[in-house]
């Protein structure tokens, strides 16, 4: 059996749907149900059982999975969203829960992948590397990235990542991220607005290094960092923190560039005023250094942001257009 928190998620549903393409549907799928897309996110899947987050962690601390054969647990399950401010349930929940699981993992030999975060850079001045000997130095901006950065050193300092895999995701997008509101990705966000024919907004820069439109992020498809948690969850001897992007960065009109021509619609791209309160902690450039995770072996190619959007935009998006006017 594999354990996926948070699996009627982004990531989760489709690490769920990847698993079933490779034959497994012996699953079990760790999560609240709270939101109709969530269902839906998992109505074409094959698993075991669905269980809710305060029953499994119940479960877990009474040992009742201790009996079961339990091959992997991908640990997904989080508060994601970046203006939480409540720390005492990010504590609980993304900072306890982390620990119990990992833990769990270690003392009955189960191969462990938790997710971390890009978040845990901070404004990015001291640079993109995965390499534990700095985890301390960061500065996260928001609650949810000091959540996130907590359990990198506390696994560290246990020795826990010398058996054990955390994934660093930078932007993830695609398919199924209906229901995360405004933590959607940007192409999902734009997505109805574009299909209306009006324009693609982004950010005017307040840094001269910058251009409008010209702030910088490593945006990675969700089937990619799907590939990569699997890929690690398989090979047991790729231990630590690594970095989930694609080691590019792509500017914000590059991405809605590629949106008019996967929606085959002229370019349209127009300069918003950036709210006052973002200004002072806004990232310019985020670039996964993806030396680490090379080094361990993994060679596979990332999708380009050109055919990424295209996919999504072709094969999700526009067959699925009525999700965006149920929200």
């Amino acid at each position: 059996m594999i354990i996926v928190t948070g699996g009627a998620g982004f990531i989760g549903s489709a690490i769920i749907a990847a698993l079933n393409t490779r034959g497994c549907d012996d699953i079990l799928v760790v999560d609240n149900i709270d939101h109709e897309q969530k269902g839906r996110n998992l109505r074409s899947l094959r698993f075991r059982e669905t269980i809710g987050v305060d029953e499994f962690r119940l479960r877990l601390r009474q040992g009742f999975y201790d009996q079961f054969d339990v091959s992997g647990v991908l640990h997904l399950g989080a508060c994601s969203d970046t203006t939480e401010d409540n720390w005492d349930y990010l504590q609980d929940n993304n900072v306890n829960y982390s620990k119990e699981l990992i833990l769990w993992c270690f003392r009955n030999n189960v191969r462990c992948i938790y997710a971390s975060s890009a978040a845990t850079y901070g404004d990015g001045a001291l640079g993109f590397s995965d390499d534990p000997e700095l985890f301390d130095q960061f500065a996260p901006l928001n609650p949810y990235g000091k959540s996130k950065l907590l359990v990198d050193i506390w696994a560290r300092d246990e020795g826990l990542l010398e058996v054990t895999a955390g994934v660093r995701y930078f932007n993830v997008f695609g398919p199924n991220e209906w229901h995360k509101g405004v933590m959607r990705s940007v192409v999902n966000k734009k997505f109805p607005e574009i299909s209306e024919d009006l324009p693609f907004t982004l950010f005017k820069s307040y840094d001269p290094s910058y251009p409008d439109g010209g702030q910088e992020r490593d945006f990675i498809y969700v089937k990619d960092a799907v590939d990569v948690s699997l890929w690690l969850l398989e090979n047991t001897i790729a231990n630590g923190v690594f970095n989930v992007g694609t080691g590019v960065a792509r500017t914000w009109n590059d991405l809605a560039r590629a949106m008019f021509v996967a929606l085959k619609k002229p370019e349209q791209i127009s300069y918003i005023d950036m709210p006052e309160k973002l200004r002072n902690q806004y990232q310019y450039h985020t670039q996964a250094d993806m030396s680490k995770l090379r080094s361990v072996g993994y060679r596979r190619r990332f999708t380009s942001l050109e055919e990424a959007i295209e996919d999504y935009v072709q094969n999700y998006l526009l067959p699925n257009k009525h999700l965006g006017e149920e929200r």
